[in-house]
């Protein structure tokens, strides 16, 4: 009896594990995003792999570093707030082992001002804020060099510093803040470079309020980023999947406006 009990629970037990998936979701999955446009983004694309069986929890950051230093240490399974040449950037830098593994939106930048409502208008010596970081610094430096203000070495492209400016008709001087804080410091400086998922949160309407912009044919789309060892995993196509779906890019158009542009 005792026998026959034990075979029918072995059967039981085996035929249980034949019809479990070959990859089980024991915890929501952490992805990690900067508040604003990313985090609104991720909250629909949450939505649409929750109706395929995924479970993720959005963590959101106030700062461009903390993201992909959480992805490195394990506590995020991916982040989704950065474009390719900040990430390699910080690959080169810091000696992260992450890929790209699908495109998101791109976010032209916009220069604001309280003061003035051109660049044209900005006077001899005005402090002009940009971010921080290499590569939207650089990406910045590169906007004003193709709206005529400065002339840098040939060449440079994204890695542009002010050390590379070499030519500076209004001698504008750069103020370099973390990109986050660009937003509360414009009435210290004469105009700034604002990313835009720092602007609107911040109330700033690109189509309204920047007074130049970015071209919007740049390479500079978001994308999102794992850790190398995760890139095949079942959980990343399905998140890619919902990200690049057509209800996403109906999402981003007609939240955004233009301010946010689909980039897949």
């Amino acid at each position: 009896m005792n026998k026959r009990f034990l075979l029918k629970s072995v059967v039981a037990v085996a035929a249980a594990a034949v019809l479990l998936p070959v990859w089980a979701q024991e915890k929501p999955l952490k992805i990690g995003v900067t508040a604003g446009p990313h985090a609104q983004i991720f909250e629909q694309v949450k939505k649409l792999v929750e109706k395929d069986g995924l479970k993720i929890q959005i963590v959101e950051f106030s700062d461009y570093i903390q993201p992909n230093a959480a992805l490195a240490s394990g506590d995020l399974d991916a982040n989704s707030y950065q474009h390719k040449p900040f990430l390699d950037q910080q690959i080169k830098d810091r000696g992260y082992k992450f890929v790209n593994v699908g495109y998101t939106v791109n976010f032209p930048i916009g220069l604001y001002s309280k003061k003035v409502k051109s660049l044209g208008e900005l006077k001899e010596g005005a402090k002009f804020g940009i971010p921080n970081d290499p590569t939207n610094g650089g990406r910045v430096l590169l906007v004003l060099q193709d709206k005529g203000l400065i002339k840098l070495k040939p060449d440079v492209g994204f890695k542009a510093t002010p050390l590379d400016v070499i030519d500076n008709p209004k001698k504008l001087k750069f103020v370099e803040l973390e990109a986050a804080q660009l937003p509360r410091s414009l009435d210290d400086l004469d105009a700034a470079a604002i990313n835009t998922n720092y602007a609107l949160p911040a109330g700033l309407q690109p189509g309204r309020d920047a007074i130049a912009q970015e071209s919007p044919k740049s390479p500079y789309v978001n994308l999102i980023a794992v850790r190398e060892q995760d890139k095949d995993k079942p959980w990343v196509a399905k998140i890619v999947k919902a990200y690049q779906s057509e209800e996403i890019r109906k999402f981003v158009q007609s939240e955004f406006k233009g301010a946010v542009l689909a980039g897949f």
